[in-house]
């Protein structure tokens, strides 16, 4: 009888434990959530993601910890990501420039369309057209004529093949019909100094990196790859305006993707902190003076959407621009 009581409390005990394990494996999230950035330290998407984490982790209620993982254009972040525990706890901050990528080298071992649920959209940033301060062009007219003038003696840089700044460049070079030469450095940080040493004459650098040299007095800039004007540089045409094409919109964005089979929790707990976070007023002015605009998506299924209409999109724009890896 003893022996019997004894077994019975030894199940009932057994299977409290194993509720409470279960409800704690149901929270998400218990515990800090990593968001890996493709990008280097310092450089415009990092410094976004460094200022967006604090208001993040109070609408979470967890730590939010950023970790760079840089190379070949985001590639080693995504590839990390897609093959990272799908617990909600490893979180990947997509671009466009995994897309890209993609389109350029099919066999990579990650596929921005299935390895990833998208949560929503965080931001978009154009890219800006720049050159050193000391530079002789003025204006994106002195630079076209300089483009015209000299077929294939002038450089510009990248953060490499399939970047924001390598797609920018060779838009704007095929659209006026010139030749120049691709320079691609290991990191978007790299081009700033590449145009103060001289080794490339422009680049088309990202607004969260070209704002603050421009301001800085380091470099100077010609004109922005989005639609309307920026705030943040007045003055400064749009390209489109230049150029009267729509090939010269290229505007940027940053998303959080999950690894696939993440848990729906985690995803629409992801959503929710990540959409009530946009919401301060702090990280919008911190965005905004990054050439930033904030943005959300109507849900992470409208968030899919989007990327997918994105994908068709850039394969239109790399087919038009002539860009090949290799």
């Amino acid at each position: 009888m003893h022996r019997r009581k004894f077994c019975l409390g030894a199940l009932g005990a057994g299977l409290l434990v194993k509720t409470a394990a279960s409800q704690a494996a149901d929270t998400y999230p218990s515990r800090a959530v990593r968001v890996v950035v493709p990008y280097p330290a310092g450089g415009g998407p990092d410094i976004m993601m460094r200022q967006f984490g604090p208001a993040l982790s109070v609408t979470l209620g967890q730590p939010v910890v950023v970790e760079n993982k840089v190379g070949a254009g985001g590639v080693l972040a995504a590839q990390y990501v897609a093959h990272a525990p799908a617990d909600g706890y490893t979180v990947l901050m997509g671009s466009n420039s995994h897309l890209i990528q993609k389109i350029l080298q099919p066999k990579l071992n990650f596929d921005p369309l299935n390895d990833f649920i998208p949560v929503t959209i965080m931001g978009t940033s154009p890219s800006v057209l720049v050159v050193a301060a000391s530079s002789p062009y003025r204006n994106v007219q002195d630079l076209i004529a300089a483009l015209t003038a000299n077929p294939g003696k002038m450089n510009y840089g990248s953060g490499g093949v399939g970047s924001a700044a390598h797609l920018g460049g060779a838009t704007f070079v095929s659209l006026l019909k010139a030749k120049a030469t691709h320079v691609p450095f290991k990191g978007s940080v790299e081009i700033p100094l590449s145009l103060l040493r001289g080794d490339t004459e422009f680049a088309f650098t990202i607004a969260g990196t070209a704002i603050p040299q421009a301001k800085g007095g380091k470099l100077r800039a010609l004109a922005v790859t989005s639609r309307e004007p920026l705030a943040e540089l007045p003055g400064v045409p749009t390209l489109h305006d230049v150029l009267h094409s729509d090939l010269a919109i290229q505007e940027f964005w940053f998303d959080f993707w999950l690894p696939k089979n993440a848990p729906k929790q985690a995803v629409d707990t992801l959503y929710s902190a990540t959409t009530k976070a946009l919401a301060d007023e702090a990280v919008r002015r911190q965005f905004a003076a990054g050439g930033i605009n904030v943005e959300h998506s109507a849900s992470p299924q409208a968030d899919a959407a989007f990327v997918r209409s994105e994908y068709q999109k850039w394969v239109n724009i790399i087919k038009l621009a002539g860009v090949t890896v290799g």
